[in-house]
């Protein structure tokens, strides 16, 4: 229980409020529909996964963990999550 921190979490949340403008305070973006809230939700966290190169590993967190060898780009996402 001593070891127990939210600085991860509460990183993971400010990250996804500052790349997702529909979980910011005080906007305009707002989804109407939930499939569209959905949608952009899973687009974020693909995008931060599979392209976005995190500073401290010097590459994505699938590479890092083993589960991709290359950098992905945006039309490959938008093509591989498509199928």
């Amino acid at each position: 229980m001593d070891l127990i921190s939210t600085s991860f979490v509460e990183k993971q949340n400010h990250t996804i409020r500052m790349h997702c403008r529909r979980l910011s305070r005080l906007t305009n973006a707002f989804s109407r529909k939930i499939e569209n809230f959905e949608a952009a939700i899973a687009l974020h966290f693909a995008y931060y996964n599979f392209i976005k190169t995190h500073g401290t590993l010097k590459m994505t967190p699938t590479m890092a963990a083993g589960v991709e060898k290359t950098f992905w780009t945006m039309p490959e996402l938008v093509e591989r999550c498509g199928e």
